[in-house]
């Protein structure tokens, strides 16, 4: 025996011996990590960030990594008055930005806390309650000169003078079917849109959307877990149905008449972003078409309402809106993302629609535009150019030209820039190192550590390495999947696998980013192999990745899988006849259609508040990709897993919340309808929240229910 071989041997026995003293992972412990990120806002100065981090705002200096505690948020919160109880459940989305922090000045802080707002002197720590009312003031605004502050009562708008306490309101009839700068559901869902109004940059005017969502149907929820069931109906287009009608208009700061913008039909089109410019002169709007193929920034004169198109970007398949348009404030120009050429990169144009200038270009995808700077000539940005599963922070000359790659640790970082772009705070992880946070000077230089790695979770439990493996397709593209081995593995065993899937556009599973304690890893434990891989369709890879899904889900997602899993079942530690699969929203409709499209590859499957039929779901995401149900049949029919039940041969599980608000308890309901008159057996599990995602307590009881059925189901 060598040297080296007996140094090996007796540090993999050393491993092992570490190992024994930790702690597996168990359903229990997994579910009851809940990671909560802390809210950060930088200073006007860009020379500090305000955070609000398990319940204490403080103040973080950038360049030395002082911080000092201002206040407790229980504090603020135990001088609010109680909101009333509202007659009627609000189905307010989960995307809409209701902001617990906004800077009013570099001395001043701005508080939202059980509903009413605050103000917070920074240079003491002396607050002043600004509103005491039994109505929720909701997403505050700030003036951008400090001395007001814009929030909804209800589905109205009003302003309230900071130093007077006056407060005026600006519109009026807002109601249960008129909501004035109130978001309906979808828009927050689907468009990403947080927030629907905006001060002018010289604080005399407020752009707002009002949304009439008289013509959306309703959908009959209930709470049924009171002694007298309460009706909670929600508002939510399916597709093909009337979405809310848009109109964008634009009132004084201090009341009076609302001027409407001539933007078009509001039947006919979205309204995705709205933008002021920073003289204020003008609005740029970014609006869609129903289907999602065709979108037009619009020039639009505030005092006239006047409209003209200056730039259009049209594609085959559809138009994914970001947030990367950026001003030059000293010049009549803008960044402007597009994924013409199939990947997003970044371009400048001039405030009349002309292209300058392109400045990035590649293989690889722009992910968001951290930060301009214009004195400096530099655009600061997250790409994947390092690789598709890592997040890197670059910098590239306003004319373009050699970039400059700023972030160096391998991983997925994420980038909270300052104003000015003087500093940044990072938010890194890779697959072997916890979330760590910490503040550099745009040259990347680290300055301070905001939040160290937690090691706790390394030192005391025996998680299992994850490994990522590239599968090459039969066309030659390169699959990532990750894998995971059970405790105790050995080579020349059979293990049952769990195979993990979502699948689903605008979301991308495998990346070299932090797991920590997961089901996955609990499953592990129990002595399951755990795989997951992103077929085409998913993000990260491209424009023309995602599009293979057009006009059709499903299939080219299940063929990319089939193909990760005989490329697993080849390692050789796999029993082919023991494979589960379990995913969750688009996940679940994956597992629904693996088992109705494959049936004889798996032997159970859970399938997690799934999409059984599309036309169930609402209509911007999925006319975006399967068109207009009346112009695509077909694509819907074969899509929807609801017309194969019978095709179902392995044990199912389903599991879905009554109330969910964003995949409707119908479309379980209906395929367990579908299998009962196939005549198929399954197992359900019903939970009463109203959230898409089961969370609490229930959690662990969903993912030990999970768990069982795995085992009982995979045994030999």
């Amino acid at each position: 025996m060598t040297i080296f071989l007996k140094r090996l041997l007796v540090l993999v026995s050393l491993a092992a011996a570490v190992n024994a003293q930790k702690k597996p992972v168990t359903v229990e412990a997994a579910a009851g990590t809940v990671a909560v990120a802390p809210e950060i806002v930088w200073a006007p100065q860009g020379d500090r960030f305000a955070y609000l981090e398990s319940g204490r705002i403080g103040i973080f200096e950038a360049a030395s990594g002082a911080r000092r505690e201002l206040v407790s948020l229980a504090a603020l919160q135990a001088a609010a008055v109680p909101v009333a109880a509202p007659t009627a459940f609000d189905w307010q989305n989960r995307n809409v930005q209701e902001k617990t922090l906004q800077w009013v000045s570099n001395d001043c802080l701005l508080i939202r806390a059980n509903g009413d707002l605050f103000l917070v002197r920074i240079s003491s720590g002396d607050w002043r309650q600004l509103t005491r009312t039994a109505e929720d003031e909701k997403q505050p605004q700030v003036s951008p000169d400090g001395r007001r502050v814009s929030f909804l009562r209800g589905d109205d708008l009003f302003v309230l003078e900071i130093e007077s306490g006056a407060v005026t309101r600006l519109t009026q009839e807002g109601g249960e079917s008129l909501r004035n700068g109130r978001l309906d559901w979808v828009y927050p869902e689907e468009l990403g849109l947080g927030i629907a109004h905006w001060w002018s940059p010289d604080s005399k005017q407020i752009a707002y959307l009002q949304f009439d969502v008289s013509r959306q149907p309703f959908y009959p929820h209930a709470d049924l877990l009171l002694f007298g069931p309460s009706p909670e109906p929600q508002r939510y287009p399916k597709a093909g149905q009337p979405n809310a009608e848009v109109r964008l208009g634009v009132v004084g700061a201090t009341g009076g008449a609302t001027r409407w913008m001539e933007l078009g039909d509001p039947r006919h089109y979205l309204l995705a972003r709205v933008h002021w410019a920073p003289a204020g002169d003008y609005l740029l709007v970014q609006r869609l078409n129903r289907t999602q193929d065709h979108l037009d920034l619009l020039r639009v004169n505030p005092a006239t309402g006047r409209a003209q198109v200056i730039l259009s970007e049209q594609d085959r398949y559809w138009i994914n809106v970001d947030d990367a348009l950026s001003f030059l404030r000293n010049s009549a120009e803008f960044i402007w993302s597009s994924e013409r050429d199939g990947f997003r990169h970044l371009y400048r144009y001039s405030s009349d629609g002309k292209l300058l200038g392109r400045l990035t270009s590649g293989e690889w995808e722009v992910s968001s535009v951290a930060c301009v700077d214009e004195p400096g000539r530099s655009v600061y940005y997250l790409s994947t150019e390092a690789g598709p599963l890592e997040r890197q922070l670059y910098a590239v000359p306003l004319e373009g030209g050699r970039r400059r790659r700023i972030s160096t640790q391998e991983g997925t970082h994420s980038v909270s820039m300052a104003p000015g772009c003087r500093y940044y705070l990072d938010t890194f992880s890779s697959l072997t190192t916890p979330t760590r946070r910490t503040v550099h000077a745009s040259s990347g230089k680290e300055l301070a550590v905001f939040t160290e790695s937690d090691q706790t979770v390394v030192r005391d439990y025996d998680l299992r390495p994850v490994e990522i493996v590239q599968v090459k397709a039969p066309d030659g593209a390169v699959l990532y999947a990750r894998l995971i081995r059970p405790a105790g593995f050995q080579s020349d065993r059979k293990y049952p696998a769990v195979i993990f899937v979502y699948g689903g556009p605008h979301s991308q599973n495998v990346r070299n980013a932090w797991q920590g304690l997961s089901l996955e890893q609990a499953l592990a434990h129990r002595g399951f192999v755990i795989w997951q891989l992103d077929n085409r369709g998913s993000s990260g890879r491209g424009h023309l990745w995602e599009a293979a899904l057009y006009r059709r889900f499903g299939d080219r997602e299940l063929q990319d899988q089939q193909v990760g899993i005989k490329h697993l079942l080849a390692m050789g530690f796999v029993d082919e006849k023991r494979l589960g699969i379990y995913g969750w929203s688009y996940g679940g409709f994956m597992t629904l259609y693996a088992l109705t499209q494959a049936p004889d590859l798996f032997r159970a499957g859970v399938a997690g508040a799934p999409v059984a039929d599309w036309r169930n779901y609402d209509t911007i995401y999925t006319e975006r990709y399967l068109g207009l149900p009346a112009e695509n049949p077909e694509g819907y029919r074969l899509s929807s897993p609801v017309n194969f039940a019978a095709n179902l041969k392995a044990a199912l599980l389903l599991a879905h919340n009554l109330e969910d608000d964003n995949v409707l308890f119908q479309n379980t309901l209906q395929m367990a309808d579908a299998l009962q008159r196939a005549g198929k057996s399954f197992e359900m599990m019903i939970y009463p929240q109203k959230t898409h995602g089961v969370t609490g307590t229930a959690r662990r009881h969903l993912w030990e229910t999970i768990a069982s059925f795995f085992e009982r189901r995979l045994e030999r």
